[in-house]
């Protein structure tokens, strides 16, 4: 899969954001951790492969996730679905 890395100067956490590109609360996520100057990877799953599609299902499923954009996984082991500052804040540390 090619995931974009946006660059940011608090890397302390290991951000992954799945997406979709057309969605307006996957862009003010993106938007947010931009803001926080936080590093992450992104993928919009809605232009992927089928065959990515799955893995990105199967990846968000083993942290017990549903299928809701956007996903945030910290560090491996954090999940947050849906645009939430709060627990993105408490996630990162902010």
């Amino acid at each position: 899969m090619n995931y974009v890395k946006v660059k940011g100067t608090n890397n302390k956490h290991k951000v992954l954001l799945y997406a979709l590109s057309t969605c307006a609360w996957c862009k003010q996520t993106k938007q947010f951790l931009k803001d926080k100057k936080i590093e992450y990877e992104y993928i919009d799953v809605d232009v992927c492969t089928e065959k990515d599609k799955e893995k990105v299902r199967k990846d968000i499923r083993s942290h017990g996730g549903d299928l809701v954009y956007p996903t945030v996984i910290v560090d491996n082991k954090i999940l947050i679905t849906g645009f939430r500052k709060d627990k993105l804040s408490e996630a990162l540390q902010l």
